[in-house]
């Protein structure tokens, strides 16, 4: 599958390793396939799926599942992870969420994006490809940030932009994706009538066994977007006051009670029946 020469996320995914992160994440990757009733037999499609956080668990209750994601180093992660598990039933490719030109209409039964394709550059062309590739009566889930939520991931991405050079003339915020109007608008303009779209409130827990301090460094170190405010920080002497302010966010939301760290954010889910 090619991707588009312009997509600027390739850079951005691949210049950290997200798999890093991923780790502290597969419980609630585990506990939302449940939710979603993956079932044997299904074909599924995970866009934007990393290493495979939800993708394995899937392919674990039997369905068919397909790995889509911008960075080579998680298809390849990915893969790993597949045959590690023996899991003949997942495979991961390179590909781009707003252009699925390798995939035919009507392919599979459920498209899953957890916290993926809402980083696509192209929201309605992504939205578009989505519905295009699932079946008639098909579903289309999705996980996404909320624009000024007060939990950790959303005031993560808050507080790097205000350390961050403007983005680009034409850049949509990925956040805009937990609009449940934005949601709703984008669906519809693939063809999606109003009442065959669901969006509630949800939560993801974080899970590490290390202190926040420790938490934080994995974003620091490995996540893509805060890798580049830390070094937009540092290019203005300003690296410590953001280690600092996330410091802070990262003690207040944590609820371990154990010595670890345990966080939970909320998202906006989106249920599409197609």
């Amino acid at each position: 599958m090619s991707v588009l020469a312009t997509n600027p996320n390739q850079a951005l995914w691949e210049k950290g390793d997200f798999t890093q992160l991923a780790a502290c994440m597969r419980e609630s990757g585990d506990a939302l396939i449940d939710a979603i009733d993956v079932k044997p037999g299904m074909e599924v499609l995970d866009l934007g799926c990393g290493d495979g956080t939800t993708a394995l668990p899937a392919a674990r209750r039997g369905a068919s599942v397909l790995g889509v994601d911008i960075a080579r180093n998680l298809v390849a992660a990915g893969n790993a992870r597949a045959q590690a598990a023996g899991l003949a039933n997942l495979r991961f490719q390179e590909g781009d969420a707003s252009w699925l030109d390798g995939l035919a209409d009507s392919s599979f039964d459920l498209v899953v994006s957890i916290f993926g394709a809402m980083f696509a550059p192209r929201p309605l062309d992504t939205a578009k490809e989505m519905v295009r590739v699932t079946r008639p009566g098909g579903r289309i889930v999705m996980g996404n940030w909320i624009p000024g939520d007060s939990t950790l991931v959303a005031r993560v991405l808050q507080i790097c932009a205000t350390y961050t050079p403007p983005p680009p003339e034409g850049f949509v915020s990925p956040v805009t994706w937990g609009q449940e109007s934005m949601v709703r608008d984008r669906f519809a303009a693939a063809g999606i009538a109003d009442d065959r779209i669901a969006c509630k409130r949800a939560t993801y827990t974080f899970r590490h066994a290390g202190s926040p301090s420790r938490f934080l460094s994995i974003f620091r170190d490995f996540y893509g977007p805060t890798m580049n405010a830390f070094e937009a920080a540092a290019k203005n002497g300003r690296e410590g006051d953001l280690q600092a302010e996330l410091e802070t966010l990262f003690e207040a939301e944590n609820r371990s009670t154990s010595g670890g760290t345990e966080i939970p954010a909320t998202y906006l889910k989106v249920i599409v029946q197609v």
